[in-house]
């Protein structure tokens, strides 16, 4: 896959300079990864195998935690390998492939906490319509839209980049995304700058979305000594997880839009993976220990009882 300036290969600063710990951070980075996929894999076997988990909530959560293995599988096995390697190098489609993963990854946690968001506004403030409001039909519906449109957005970002004519390889960090492939382009293009722009202000929306929610939730709750225990045990949650992931987010963004000279090179890599290790072991782990459906089915398990 080639652009029309040649570009087959880009190269990933990012790890200069480890070359005297690179084995230690081999070690922690793989105990790393194996704890995000034996904590989301817990939760979605637990989800699927226990019927009385298969409610709109645990629904969503279980396609979050699935999120988390895909985004996260967009990036760690690729680090895992240049901290073995001498040279740290990645094929221009798959940069491109990288970044699509990662980006649609973010934007699918947001339109699943969005849709978590919503089902208990609904549970809490609507409790008597909430059947009929989140029936299988429309949470499938939501689900695959959840997915769909954070796929069919960063997938036209992809293609504008591949488009894009290229005056450089070097990309200043230990991934690919859109935004630095973009910053290697010749000249300054419309699209561009619309779409990420227009992808920028969506999620806001969807972040705005979400806290109005909750703030909504939080104004009812007060009313009622029955939803605010509903509230505790359900929203606060999601509530961690979201802030979780805008904190992690924004440290990236700061950092790629800002630049941190000042910061050591260590220091610049754990900005940018921030997203990529928090949220992923935070939402199951907060899960399963704050709801107790979830938490009593995996100790069952655990103890070898029947779920």
């Amino acid at each position: 896959m080639d652009n029309e300036t040649g570009i087959t290969m880009f190269t990933l600063s990012g790890l200069n300079g480890t070359a005297n710990y690179r084995v230690a951070l081999f070690a922690l980075t793989f105990l790393c990864y194996s704890v995000i996929w034996l904590l989301n894999v817990t939760i979605i076997v637990t989800i699927i195998v226990t019927k009385s988990l298969h409610e709109p909530m645990y629904i969503f959560l279980c396609n979050l935690c699935i999120n988390g293995l895909y985004g996260t599988t967009g990036f760690y096995p690729k680090f895992l390998n240049d901290l073995l390697s001498n040279t740290h190098v990645i094929s221009y489609a798959g940069c491109l492939l990288q970044g699509f993963v990662l980006h649609s990854s973010v934007c699918a946690d947001f339109s699943l906490l969005a849709l978590m968001a919503y089902d208990r506004y609904v549970a809490i403030c609507r409790p008597l319509v909430y059947h009929s409001v989140m029936s299988k039909q429309r949470v499938c519906v939501f689900v695959f839209f959840a997915w769909l449109v954070p796929y069919y957005l960063i997938s036209m970002g992809t293609i504008t980049t591949f488009t894009t004519r290229l005056c450089g390889s070097h990309i200043p960090k230990i991934y690919c995304v859109n935004y630095l492939i973009g910053k290697l382009a010749c000249t300054v293009s419309i699209t561009n700058t619309v779409i990420p722009a227009f992808n920028y202000t969506f999620y806001s929306g969807h972040f705005i979305f979400i806290i109005w929610s909750y703030v909504y939730l939080i104004s009812t709750c007060l009313t009622s000594k029955e939803k605010r225990k509903k509230f505790m045990q359900t929203c606060l949650p999601h509530l961690f997880c979201l802030l979780t992931l805008v904190v992690c987010l924004l440290f990236d963004l700061l950092y790629m839009r800002f630049g941190s000279e000042g910061f050591s090179q260590s220091a610049q890599n754990f900005m940018a993976i921030e997203f990529l290790f928090f949220p992923p072991i935070i939402n199951p782990l907060i899960y399963g220990l704050k709801l107790t459906q979830i938490r009593n089915r995996i100790i069952q398990f655990l103890c070898g009882k029947r779920l």
